[in-house]
């Protein structure tokens, strides 16, 4: 990596998650040499100071501390601003690659001038390592749903075709740096879940196509900070669809997707967590459509927990 200007600008959050982080360091430093590359770690205000260990281990990552957790984009920002590569690439701490196939990545953004971003093949990190992601299906225009296909699906070839995809996958995407300069960074008001779909929304709406190319394959060990049914996650989500429609859609489905989120799925999901004894959850869905319909969605950082 001797160029001033690397090819790729890796950039990763680290969150209490230091081991995970070195492991990732790790493996692009020993697997990628087909471009050249910077790290850049971004210690969202971990307990420790684990920018200081990662810096002491590893010289030349460009370690960063924040005095605040800014979140999964916040994060990622900070990131993003220091970088100096031609193409960004965000990848989560608790991933790593077997390859190195990261240039057919950059093949891909520069096959077209249309192409703004790619994201990698996606594989759980754990045995049988079937496939997480493989493209992404369009979000639903009331009820905002959709899905990852290939999820848990065998990785036997049926997946290894190209395609575009309507949004990018936050555990591994890569851009050109002209994206920022056209449709801005990533939005801070999700803090966390729903901040890569309305990004890779804006996106499309710049003009640039996504793609999924499975010519390179990501690792993706799955991350356990949030709890699948935990309330920070229960309260972001439901947030973050309300301000996702409200900042995405126009017209009559605008006004449907915040009425049906707000009265149909917030009333069916909480009378399910009520009949499972989850009254923590009932509330942090109250706390979210609450949030979701007053507080601005603008782009701003909002860091407020579902217990405030």
């Amino acid at each position: 990596m001797t160029n001033n200007i690397p090819d790729i600008s890796f950039i990763t959050i680290c969150y209490n998650g230091f081991k995970d982080t070195c492991e990732l360091i790790e493996s692009l430093q020993n697997k990628i040499h087909s471009v050249s590359y910077e790290i850049i770690v971004v210690d969202n205000a971990s307990h420790e100071n684990e920018a200081a260990k990662i810096h002491q281990l590893y010289p030349t990552v460009v370690a960063i501390r924040s005095n605040e957790n800014s979140g999964f984009s916040g994060g990622n920002n900070i990131g993003i601003q220091v970088a100096k590569g031609k193409y960004i690439f965000l990848i989560n701490n608790d991933t790593y690659i077997e390859s190195d196939h990261i240039a057919y990545l950059v093949e891909r953004l520069e096959s077209r001038p249309e192409i703004g971003g790619v994201s990698p093949k996606i594989r759980f990190a754990f045995p049988p390592q079937h496939i997480q992601f493989a493209g992404f299906t369009p979000l639903s225009q009331i009820t905002l749903r959709n899905h990852m296909l290939g999820f848990d699906c065998p990785d036997d070839g049926t997946f290894d075709t190209p395609h575009t995809t309507p949004y990018l996958h936050g555990a591994a995407m890569i851009f050109k740096r002209e994206v920022i300069e056209k449709v801005g960074m990533m939005p801070e008001i999700f803090f966390l879940y729903y901040e890569e779909l309305d990004w890779s929304t804006s996106m499309t709406r710049a003009g640039y196509e996504l793609w999924y190319d499975p010519c390179c394959t990501i690792f993706h060990k799955e991350s356990q900070s949030t709890g699948q049914l935990s309330k920070l996650r229960t309260y972001y989500l439901t947030r973050n669809r309300l301000f996702y429609a409200r900042r995405n859609l126009k017209g009559f489905n605008r006004i449907a997707s915040i009425i049906y989120q707000s009265t149909v799925a917030a009333t069916k999901n909480s009378l399910a967590f009520i009949l499972k004894g989850r009254f923590d959850l009932a509330a942090a869905i109250f706390y979210g459509v609450n949030s979701g319909l007053l507080r601005p969605s603008s782009d701003k950082k909002s860091v407020v927990s579902p217990d405030k």
